[in-house]
């Protein structure tokens, strides 16, 4: 059955229900000649009568009450699934995934999030911490927290962080035998510990170069 036969098949349960043309069209906001013209072409398109018209009434033939029976149960289920799942528009419920760094957790997410799930018993949050920057999309996460030098350019970012710059510190004993950095490029030359992320091209001491760094 083709979508747009769906139409002409509720029409024909309401049509059944009421037992009558003009009553079936008022409760679907339609005119009964298009109702009816509509009705037609189902039988036409199925290539069995469903309806017994007469001047004062309507019945189901017996095909028509047969197709009835199978359709109106289902119909009612559907119904009551789709009400079920308007619920979510008045009542924040589910599962939230989130990827996101330790770091992101501890300092921005959590001291944010606590107050909200105590509010929103029904929603349950997963957060996945991991270094490597994952797909949201192709691991199914519902959403991720980032550095925003990170995030690709169609991704939607929502700021939820205040800007924060990194420091380079190193060892006294360090600093006398190899001489002081005055430039982040003068770190090039120094031994420095850095970080890997496998999502990402290279290591990060380069990313010292950035003065102001805010969590997306």
């Amino acid at each position: 059955m083709l979508r747009d036969e769906i139409k002409d098949l509720l029409w024909f349960l309401e049509v059944a229900r009421e037992a009558n043309f003009t009553r079936a069209a008022a409760r679907l906001g339609t005119s009964q000649s298009t109702l009816s013209h509509a009705i037609k072409g189902l039988e036409t398109r199925l290539g069995v009568r469903l309806l017994n018209r007469t001047t004062r009434n309507v019945s189901t033939t017996e095909a028509g009450e047969r197709l009835f029976r199978s359709l109106a149960p289902r119909i009612v289920d559907i119904e009551a699934q789709i009400s079920d799942v308007m619920e979510y528009r008045d009542k924040p419920t589910g599962t939230v995934r989130i990827t996101l760094s330790d770091h992101a957790l501890d300092y921005v997410v959590w001291p944010k999030l606590a107050p909200v799930l105590s509010q929103y018993p029904d929603v349950t949050v997963e957060l996945i911490c991991d270094p490597d920057l994952r797909n949201i999309i192709e691991d199914r996460y519902d959403a991720g927290v980032r550095l925003g030098e990170t995030i690709d350019n169609d991704m939607i970012a929502v700021k939820i962080g205040p800007d924060w710059r990194m420091i380079t510190v190193a060892a006294p004993a360090y600093l006398a035998a190899h001489g002081r950095p005055h430039h982040p490029n003068d770190l090039l030359a120094h031994n420095c510990i850095g970080s890997r992320q496998l999502s990402l091209a290279g290591s990060t001491p380069g990313s010292s170069r950035r003065t102001g760094r805010s969590w997306r």
